[in-house]
């Protein structure tokens, strides 16, 4: 990036000097370090502007950031004043912060795993409470949903010390602990007893400042009721991994969200049981869902109509077994533990002694992608998310970008799927005056990437600033600071 005319001058004219020591005092000297910019006024200049609305990208544009806010978005110019950071930006791309709307704060690990895929129980979620986070905010993610948490308590102080300016890291809307059934996958997680206990879950953790929760797979429509009705009463959304309740129940029900697009919905398996989470858990009803069948228009006219979004998660279904699929970029190796590559690299080979994949996987990955697009066409609020869950390779930051090119992949024009990433977030988490666009008046929460998006979807992954609050973060230096980390803490 050229910095010719990088001016930081120490004599302001329309600013005193006590707003940028203001400023920079409010970061502590651990989050300083991975700063790049960080002035009280900014111009991003002759920099090609994606402004999150779908619409196609404008050439040689200024972006002024005055105090965390985005001021003007004007024709390029040679930008000079005072008390000023001016980038020259030619052939550099802003794009508003990705709000990430499946987002961990964990991994999964399998215990002993090995190449021949045995492991030992039980599966482990070990809380990422230090990698996570700068590889989110290192891959151009500037508001997060957790989606789900285990170390609930962790998550919340996290939020608190990310938004004092102690850690670096984007701003967190919480989900609650998972509110789970009988017989649950993962240890870490309480099995709710019935509707009461939902609704007191609900109510405890909501007191404590959660901001969204999440019903996953073995809820029953009693307790998913009771919990939806409880997190109204306080404002707050609900989204859903769900089997045990099909997606026209939940809708039905009031659930704001459901979450991995159209692979979990379990409302064609014919060994469906009321609140029992089938066999297949969803695959039977996407495998015999085409996107223009009756079923398909029914389902999603349904969903439209009680203002249901979805979340989008492809990469972690990417992961799942298609063959031929790109493997991990370099960067995204480094981050992890050797361990982490390890589980990664053995789960991308099946062992010959294992049961083949489903032949018909890549079928199943493109019909979701095809009713994720019918979804959209049809006026419904679709999301992104990467859904990071350890040894599937879908790691915090880069599997948000991967999510852009995959929605790119099921036919969503480049500034379409941005929009799906970054506005429709906003619009979801009730935030769309505050932040998922560029435009003035709004939060400068921007991405600064080499190249162009628009015309080639994969320089999503360029990223080389991240504004926050109109800070400018290092991208690179985030990333090198949990080097070989991602697995660990």
């Amino acid at each position: 990036m050229r910095f010719n005319r990088f001016l930081i001058l120490f004599a302001f004219l329309s600013l005193p000097l006590w707003a940028n020591a203001q400023q920079a005092a409010s970061l502590s000297p651990l989050v300083q370090k991975y700063v790049r910019v960080n002035t009280p006024r900014v111009v991003l200049e002759h920099v090609r502007v994606i402004d999150g609305t779908g619409r196609p990208p404008v050439e040689d544009q200024n972006v002024v950031i005055e105090q965390g806010k985005i001021t003007a978005v004007l024709p390029g110019s040679d930008a000079l004043a005072e008390g000023t950071t001016i980038l020259d930006l030619r052939g550099y791309t802003v794009l508003p912060g990705i709000v990430g709307m499946h987002n961990h704060l964990f991994y999964v690990a399998r215990p002993n795993e090995d190449s021949q895929w045995n492991s030992e129980p039980p599966v482990l979620v070990p809380q990422m409470t230090f990698s996570a986070p700068r590889l989110y905010l290192a891959g151009g993610v500037t508001t997060m949903r957790t989606t789900g948490s285990v170390e609930t308590y962790a998550d919340l102080n996290l939020k608190r010390a990310i938004d004092d300016g102690k850690l670096p890291g984007p701003h967190i809307d919480v989900t609650g602990p998972y509110l789970e059934g009988p017989n649950s996958y993962f240890l870490q997680m309480h099995q709710l007893s019935g509707p009461d206990e939902a609704r007191q879950m609900v109510e405890y953790w909501a007191d404590r400042g959660v901001t969204s929760f999440k019903a996953y797979m073995n809820i029953t429509r009693a307790e998913l009721k009771a919990a939806i009705e409880a997190a109204h009463k306080r404002g707050i959304k609900v989204t859903g991994h769900l089997c045990s309740v099909t997606y026209k129940e939940a809708a039905e029900l009031g659930i704001d969200g459901l979450e991995h697009g159209f692979f979990v919905n379990t409302q064609l398996d014919p060994d469906k049981k009321p609140d029992v989470c089938s066999e297949s858990q969803g695959t039977y009803t996407l495998e015999h869902m085409q996107a223009n069948s009756p079923e398909a228009k029914d389902l999603i006219d349904m969903l439209v109509k009680h203002h249901v979004a979805i979340t989008s998660t492809l990469p972690v279904f990417e992961s799942g077994g298609i063959p031929g699929r790109p493997p991990l970029r370099q960067p995204v190796l480094d981050a992890m533990t050797p361990e982490a590559r390890e589980a990664y690299l053995y789960n991308r080979e099946r062992p010959a002694t294992m049961k083949p994949p489903r032949a018909d996987w890549p079928m199943l990955f493109k019909r979701d992608m095809e009713l994720e697009h019918e979804f959209a066409a049809a006026g419904g609020l679709l999301l992104a998310g990467p859904d990071p869950t350890g040894n599937g390779g879908v790691v915090p930051g880069f599997g948000d970008q991967r999510e852009i090119e995959l929605l790119v992949e099921a036919g969503f024009p480049p500034v379409e799927a941005i929009k799906i990433a970054t506005l429709n977030g906003a619009t979801y988490l009730g935030k769309q005056d505050q932040i998922g666009t560029i435009v003035a008046g709004k939060n400068a929460d921007l991405v600064v990437i080499k190249g162009d998006p628009a015309s080639r979807i994969s320089d999503i992954e360029n990223v080389e600033i991240v504004f926050k609050d109109g800070v400018g973060y290092d991208s690179q230096k985030l990333i090198d600071s949990v080097k070989g980390r991602y697995g660990q803490y």
